[in-house]
């Protein structure tokens, strides 16, 4: 499979450099000088990972990442100059799936790349293939990558998702922090254990009141989900 990338910034040498390092392995991509220009491409390129800098003209990284919360088929990678652990998370918290702080070895940038691009491949399944949870009024299809509540689609970011099908087909097991960043990041994150936690909230966020219980925080240690309704 041929993965398009589409990388955004409004430095012409960075762009150039992350699109000629990707080329290099096999990607085929698309570059953006600023956020506006970043969404049209989106729309016509279809990317499956976006390279994204969070300080550009027209539109921010972070305002690209809000209009593209519910497209839960592309990975998102953050680049900018801070490195306020503040601005990591307002990233994490409009889905972007993963982060890097400029200046970056182009070589760590491809791995980050290549490491979005597996797990979108490895979550993919042909649309007719069934695999579902149901609890209560819940249903996931872990197959379509789907999640309903009473009948009513939930939009998740890829990460929001691999996180709760992680949890809910291993009910009661108890992850660590550390476990789930593995697991479900596949890699060093730099984003530290606290990604975790800001996905654990925006997850119980979107099951609402009525599901949040599912997601339980076991202090001192991680978190797992419960069955029980």
């Amino acid at each position: 499979m041929e993965f398009r990338v589409l990388v955004a910034d409004d430095e012409q040498a960075i762009s150039s450099a992350i699109a000629y390092a990707l080329r290099r392995e096999g990607f085929q991509v698309e570059t953006a000088a600023d956020g506006e220009e970043a969404l049209h491409k989106t729309a016509s390129f279809h990317p499956h990972a976006l390279v994204l800098d969070v300080m550009m003209p027209k539109l921010t990284g972070y305002d690209v990442c809000r209009k593209l919360e519910n497209r839960k088929d592309i990975g998102i990678l953050l680049l900018t100059v801070k490195n306020d652990i503040v601005d990591k998370l307002v990233g994490l918290e409009l889905g972007a799936d993963d982060y890097m702080t400029k200046p970056f070895d182009l070589r760590e940038v491809v791995a980050r790349v290549k490491a979005l691009c597996r797990r979108l491949e490895k979550n993919a399944a042909p649309a007719e293939q069934t695999n579902t949870i149901h609890l209560g009024a819940l249903t996931l299809h872990l197959e379509q990558r789907a999640l309903f509540l009473h009948e009513e689609p939930i939009s998740l970011t890829p990460k929001e998702f691999d996180l709760l099908a992680l949890l809910l087909t291993h009910l009661k097991r108890v992850y660590t922090r550390e476990e789930l960043l593995d697991l479900v990041w596949g890699m060093d994150y730099d984003g530290g254990t606290r990604t975790v936690d800001i996905h654990i909230q925006r997850l119980r966020a979107k099951l609402g009141s009525e599901y949040q219980h599912l997601l339980q925080t076991v202090y001192g240690i991680g978190y797992k989900a419960v069955g029980d309704l």
